[in-house]
C-alpha cells in the first residue's frame, strides 16, 4: 500500500504548500493588477498568464537551467549553502508556484476588480486606513475569488506533470508525485496500478469542481442578500 500512498501524500503536501504560498504572493499581485492604471500593468499581466500558454516542458526546461549549477538561481543557492534545487522537493514547490501563479492571480484579480469603488470611498471618508479598508471590506467581498483561487490552485498543482517531471524527476519519497507515478506505471505496462491512480484523480477532479460551483453559488447568493 505504501507504493500508492507515498506519491499521494507527497502530492497533497506539494499542492497544499503551493496553495498557501501562492495566496500570500498572489494576493498583492492581483490587487495591484486590479487597481493599477500604469502602462507596465499589461506586460506584468502577460508574464503572470504566461504559464497558461507555455508548454509545461518549456517552462520546466528554463527553470531547470536557471536552478542548475550554471544558472543564476543555482549559483546563488550554492553560494548561500542551500545546494541545488532541481530534483528536490523544494525545487518542486518553486516550480509549482510559478506554474500555478495564474490560477491564483486571475480569480483574485477578477474578484478585486468587481468590488464597488463606492464602498472603499465611503470607508475612506470615515478615515479608514488603506489597510483597514482592505481587511474589513475587500477581503470579505472577495471571498468567492479566494475560494476559487484556492481550489483551482490546489487541483491544478495535483494534476501537474511536465513541470514536476522536468524539475523533480522520479525520486520515490522525494519528488515522485501522483502524475509521475501514473506515468511510471504506464511506462512499465502496469495498467491496473495506473488505472487505480488515474481513476482516483478523475473522481477527485469531479468532486473538486462540483464543490467549487456549489460553494461559489452559496457565497454569491449570500453576498447578494
Amino acid at each position: 500500500m505504501d507504493i500508492y500512498w507515498e506519491p499521494v501524500w507527497l502530492t497533497l503536501k506539494l499542492a497544499g504548500l503551493t496553495t498557501v504560498v501562492l495566496l500570500m504572493v498572489g494576493t498583492p499581485i492581483a490587487w495591484w493588477l486590479a487597481r493599477s492604471t500604469h502602462w507596465v500593468r499589461q506586460p506584468i499581466a502577460a508574464i503572470v498568464a504566461l504559464p497558461l500558454v507555455l508548454p509545461p516542458t518549456v517552462l520546466g526546461f528554463y527553470l531547470l537551467v536557471l536552478m542548475g549549477p550554471k544558472g543564476m538561481v543555482g549559483q546563488l543557492t550554492e553560494q548561500l549553502g542551500l545546494g541545488l534545487l532541481p530534483f528536490t522537493f523544494e525545487g518542486l514547490v518553486i516550480a509549482s508556484v510559478i506554474y500555478s501563479l495564474p490560477f491564483t492571480v486571475q480569480p483574485l484579480q477578477n474578484a478585486f476588480a468587481s468590488i464597488n469603488e463606492q464602498f472603499l470611498e465611503v470607508a475612506s471618508t470615515l478615515r479608514a486606513s488603506p489597510r483597514d479598508r482592505f481587511f474589513s471590506i475587500v477581503l470579505p467581498l472577495a471571498r468567492p475569488g479566494f475560494l476559487t483561487a484556492s481550489v483551482l490552485t490546489f487541483a491544478h498543482t495535483i494534476g501537474e506533470f511536465g513541470v514536476v517531471l522536468m524539475i523533480g524527476g522520479n525520486i520515490p519519497g522525494e519528488t515522485k508525485v501522483l502524475s509521475v507515478a501514473i506515468y511510471d506505471h504506464v511506462e512499465s505496462l502496469e495498467y491496473t496500478q495506473a488505472h487505480w491512480l488515474a481513476a482516483g484523480m478523475v473522481v477527485f477532479s469531479f468532486v473538486v469542481l462540483v464543490t467549487l460551483y456549489s460553494l461559489n453559488g452559496r457565497l454569491q447568493s449570500g453576498l447578494v442578500k
